[in-house]
Formats: structure tokens, sequence, C-alpha cells
């Protein structure tokens, strides 16, 4: 142990032990505690360590060995994970927090070393290469066995490679719902889908943690509370807060718990007897109490939409975390909603016809709010739920997604009557860029290309009199282009040769 903690020192991490010195043994309390601030090559953070020491302090205090790392590079990240490994044995609570930067890449989270690299649009596996995806910590803690796993994860934050940026997702804020979760799992996060967490409220809040922080940690001393009650009255205090600075903050949780968990004595209403005769430090999940669960007060797993746009108008996808038995809209708050239909297949969550998830509207459809609601299992409605359609953003959205999905279709030669290099797939979707330069047998992007004012009404099309090519010297080997997004963003210079 020693020798593991030299090798952290050497790296410049702080990993202290703050927990009881008793041996291990079978159904104990584990945790590993996590707070980034000191990144190398995107902006630092000012609270994940307090975060961090906070949350130790607080697992402490519910029996839990905790190990608290601090500022972890790659290399000392696995280190530390290896060093959770060993502490977890079958049968055993692990918690497991993290505070600092998170990285959201096709649908998987990704938690940030001090040491990531500066990444630039279209390095997504560059970040990829050197973070940490979440779901491995899962599965690490599935391999030993873990009785009760509990994750909480305080990186939902701003995309840290924007040039303005401060800690979480690519392309905009909140990390991935994670709905595929194993049995035993529970995970927490501080803010929902396209959300991002504040560190404070004002700019006189010297609390010293993130306000999803101080919040949950005292949630999690109050007596008599499981988890799930623990994550719902967080939600509502942190979403309260979040709405006197004009912020929408709704932290989520995902459970997978078979039976009700209490990390700090027994249900509220029960008797003496049904304490367990053991000490907090040397149980890992307390047997099951039977408590009903309480009702759903609303769902916590807000649906969200995508909007894309195509020659009939705009076809709006909804994701919504919880199954669902039917789904139904209507545009504002009055009027009637309508059903949104069946597809040819099966959920397998529910072995129902799972409902159609998607609606079309037109292609003049002006900006509003769609409220959308939907049926659970237990065939209770929830929502509706506001979701805000601004055809300008979202148009420019979907663009920019196809732009950087698309990004090898950027030019393309041809040689007619001389040498040719066509731009038409970038003049197809110019709403979403402000200004494309490009460099002839060059690196270095130098001259700017004119590009036709976007057309709201019809933006994929090329107006007539608008010419998508250029003519080159018959020499030319390569060409380089870089775009600057409609919001600032600049693009990975990309290379075209004949």
């Amino acid at each position: 142990m020693k020798s593991w903690l030299s090798r952290l020192s050497a790296a410049l991490l702080a990993v202290a032990f703050v927990a009881s010195a008793a041996p291990a043994q079978a159904e104990k309390r584990v945790a590993l505690v996590i707070g980034n601030n000191d990144y190398r090559n995107v902006p630092k953070l000012q609270k994940a360590v307090n975060d961090a020491r906070t949350m130790g302090d607080t697992l402490k205090q519910l029996g839990f060995n905790v190990m608290v790392a601090e500022n972890l590079n790659r290399q000392a990240f696995s280190e530390t994970l290896l060093a959770f490994d060993r502490a977890v044995e079958p049968g055993d609570t692990a918690f497991f927090f993290y505070a600092g930067h998170g990285f959201e890449i096709a649908g998987q989270n990704f938690l940030l070393p001090t040491d990531v690299p500066a990444a630039t649009e279209g390095q997504e596996e560059l970040v990829r290469d050197a973070s940490v995806l979440a779901d491995r910590i899962i599965e690490r803690l599935q391999n030993k066995k873990a009785r009760t796993s509990i994750l909480v994860f305080d990186a939902c934050r701003n995309n840290p490679f924007e040039r303005a940026g401060t800690r979480a997702v690519a392309g905009g804020g909140g990390l991935a719902p994670m709905t595929q979760l194993p049995e035993g799992v529970f995970s927490v996060f501080s803010a929902g889908p396209r959300q991002t967490a504040l560190d404070r409220l004002s700019n006189d809040d010297a609390n010293p943690n993130s306000v999803f922080t101080r919040t949950f940690a005292r949630e999690l001393l109050q007596p008599g509370e499981n988890l799930v009650q623990v994550a719902q009255r967080t939600r509502r205090l942190v979403s309260e807060m979040a709405e006197t600075v004009k912020h929408k903050q709704i932290p989520v949780y995902f459970d997978q718990m078979v039976d009700d968990v209490f990390l700090n004595g027994i249900a509220k209403g029960q008797t003496e007897a049904a304490k367990p005769s053991a000490p907090p430090q040397q149980v890992a999940a307390l047997p099951p109490v039977s408590v009903p669960k309480l009702p759903k007060e609303d769902s916590i797993n807000a649906p969200i939409a995508s909007f894309s746009r195509h020659n009939g108008g705009w076809t709006v996808v909804f994701s919504i975390a919880d199954p669902t038995l039917g789904i139904s809209w209507r545009i504002g708050d009055s009027g009637d909603f309508r059903e949104t239909g069946f597809m040819d297949t099966l959920d397998p969550r529910t072995r129902k016809r799972m409902p159609n998830p998607s609606i079309e509207l037109p292609a003049d459809a002006p900006a509003a709010t769609i409220e959308l609601r939907y049926v659970d299992t237990q065939g209770e409605m929830q929502g509706p739920f506001p979701i805000k359609f601004d055809p300008d953003a979202a148009l420019i959205r979907d663009q920019r997604k196809i732009l950087d999905m698309t990004a090898t279709s950027w030019l393309s030669f041809r040689e007619f009557n001389g040498l040719l290099v066509y731009y038409t797939h970038l003049m197809s979707y110019r709403c979403a860029i402000r200004e494309v330069r490009i460099g002839i047998d060059t690196a270095v992007p130098d001259k700017v290309l004119k590009m036709p004012a976007c057309n709201s009404r019809d933006p994929s099309a090329i107006p007539s009199d608008a010419q998508p090519y250029l003519k080159l010297a018959p020499q030319t080997k390569s060409v380089s282009v870089e775009l600057t997004y409609r919001d600032g963003s600049v693009s990975e210079i990309k290379m075209f040769r004949r």
C-alpha cells in the first residue's frame, strides 16, 4: 500500500484513506470518491475537490471505508480504480462518487482525468482514448459481485472543450442517461439530460460545495430515508434552488435496486427491533424492509427531443427513459392531446407494442412549446412535460450534426474542362456555418468561400445563381477546409486530396 501511495505522490496526486483500519470482511461498505480540479489543457474547476472531500466525510459517517483521490491523471485514475477493485468483495456495498469534467460521446459517458488533451471538434476519439468510461466502472463492480453499487456523478457541466466552457458534455450540457443498468445498481446525476449543474447560486454564494453536492450530502445523512427518497428530496431541493436564479437543474436517478436500501438507519416508522445488531460500518446494505415504495409524484426522467429538418418539414423524436405504454402530445398548454400511435414492433421491456416516439411538424411551424405526456408501466399518466421548439436553433443544431457526421463529404474533386472542387455539401447545410475557409496545397486555410445566405424556409436548397464549385490549377494536389460554426466554435482542419 505504501508503494502505491508513493507512486501517486510522485505523479502529484493526493490520495487519502479516511476510513478505519478495521480488517476487510464480507458485506462491508466501501467507497471511492474522486475530485478533479487541476486540469492542464481544459478549464480548471473550483469546487470538485471540495465536493469529493465533503462526500468522503459524509460516507465515513455512514460507516463506509472511504478512499478519497484528488486531481488524478489518466494513469493514476487507473491505479486508483484498481485499488478500489481490490477493496470490494462479494456482497459489499460499493459507492463511487466523481466530481470533475465529464464528456458524452455517442450516448456513453466519459470521466476526464486532469491530463485529458485539449481536443477540438472531430477529435472525439482522442478524448475517448484519454478518459475513463463510466460504464466500465459499473462492469468492474459487477465483476466483483458487489451486492449494491451506487454511482454519483457531479459532472454535468458545460462543454470543457468550448473556448469559454467549464465542465462536462460535448456539444451542450448534461451527461447521457444511464437507462440500461444491471440489477443492484443505483446511479445519480447532478442534472438531467441537456441540463447544466450550478457550482454556486450567485457570486455571493460562499458555500465550498456545488449546489448538488451540498444538498445530496446533507440528504444522505437523514435517518430512515432509502436511496430513492434521498434522490427525490435532493431533486426537489436542487431544482427549487436553481429556480431562484432562473436556472433549470433537475437531478435524475436511475434505479435498478431489487430492495429498498437504507444507508442511515431503518425506515421511518419501524421499531427498534428491526435494527441490525452489527455496527453500520460492517453492513453493506440492510436487509429488505417491508415499506411500500412511494408513488411517483412525477417522472424524474423528463423526456428530451431531437429535431431534424427535411424537405417536408420537421421530424421530432422523443427520448423517454421510462418504459411507456402510450405517448401523446399537443402544441401549447391548451387543446386536446394527440396520440402518436404505435409501431409494428414489441418493446422488450413491456412486451407490448412500442409507442411511436416521433411526430411530424410542418416546415413553417413557428416557435412553440410542445407538451408531451406518457403512460408508464403502472398505467399512470406522467406529465405533461414542456419541450421548447425553436425552429431556428433546431435547424442550426441539426445541420451542425450532419456536417460533423459527414466531414468526408465536405469537398469533392472533379475534372471537367479543368480541375474543379465542389462544395455543394457545405452549401446545402450552410445554415449551421458562419464562415468557410480553405487552403489550396496548404494545411492552413487562408481563403474564404462565399456562401449564400441561409433560407430557413427551404434550408437545403441551393440558389440558382450560386456557384457551388471553384476552378483550381491543374497541378493542385490538396485542399484544406476549416468551418466556423454559428456558435463560434471552429472545426478541425480537414484535408482533401485528389
